[in-house]
């Protein structure tokens, strides 16, 4: 039988994952059938071949759990750093985006100011 699974890579405490088709008697880093993608949990980055998912679920392959809440994501345009909740953030995020947001409202608010009295205060020739 044919599964769609995660295969561990990187060093220890560093986890990065693979998407790989393996045989189900496979251990977990075993040789794979195929590449179909990969999984950064650090840096929330996704990205498996949709089409190769596809086949290989038209011929009667199994996924994991974890592998098709991947696909999901993926299909949906939904990257894993979406998903996380504001409320998760810590208080120092939180602050972080609050300054960043009254920063960036009051550059606008001076480019405007800046736009509208060059307009008012015309030399006279």
């Amino acid at each position: 039988m044919v599964r769609v699974r995660l295969k561990r890579t990187g060093t220890r405490n560093k986890a990065c994952f693979r998407v790989v088709v393996m045989d189900k008697r496979s251990s977990r880093d075993g040789r794979a059938i195929e590449e179909l993608g990969y999984y950064d949990p650090r840096s929330k980055m996704e990205k498996v071949n949709l089409e190769r998912a596809d086949y290989w679920r038209s011929v009667g392959a199994s996924f994991s759990e974890t592998v098709e809440k991947i696909i999901d994501r993926v299909r949906n345009g939904k990257s894993l750093k979406d998903v996380v909740r504001p409320a998760a953030l810590s208080k120092k995020a939180k602050a972080r985006l609050e300054a960043e947001a009254k920063a960036k409202a009051e550059a606008e608010a001076a480019a405007k100011a800046e736009a509208e009295a060059p307009a008012e205060a015309a030399p006279e020739a």
